[in-house]
């Protein structure tokens, strides 16, 4: 028999991934088809970063086309939601195995108040979503000049 050296930080860890997987598996069921469930099976990786002008939301949608795609601006709420359309050129039998994930997403944002609606702009070229949100005048660093 061999003796182990006890670390604390190893079993700590080993809990932290067994929980993870619990919540996941109560929260975001693994359903597949058309179940109306099926918009938990994947959601865009999003960036959201800050220039001086603008608050800038970066969207991965690999495989969407323009026209599957929907922003919805509301009482300071940006909705993004679409759809990714199952891929039917191959039969299920012959598969090996399927990791990408089809079906409806939606991301919702809470817009910065005073954000006028009609300024956003979206830009969708090589699978990437860009939404420009023009920051208000009240929220743009100001430059003071020292005397």
């Amino acid at each position: 028999m061999e003796l182990i050296r006890w670390n604390p930080t190893r079993d700590m860890f080993s809990l932290r991934h067994q929980m993870n997987h619990l919540f996941d598996d109560v929260f975001r069921p693994a359903v597949r088809g058309d179940s109306k469930l099926s918009m938990w099976d994947w959601n865009p990786t999003v960036d959201i970063y800050d220039n001086d002008e603008n608050i800038v939301i970066k969207a991965e949608l690999p495989g969407i086309e323009k026209k599957d795609i929907v922003i919805d601006v509301k009482d300071g709420v940006l909705t993004l939601k679409g759809e990714r359309s199952f891929d039917n050129e191959v039969k299920e039998k012959k598969y090996y195995c399927r990791e990408r994930t089809f079906g409806k997403f939606e991301r919702v944002f809470r817009l910065p108040a005073k954000v006028d609606p009609e300024k956003i702009s979206a830009d969708y070229k090589d699978g990437v979503l860009k939404i420009d949100i023009p920051k208000p005048e009240e929220q743009k660093p100001k430059q003071i000049t020292v005397h």
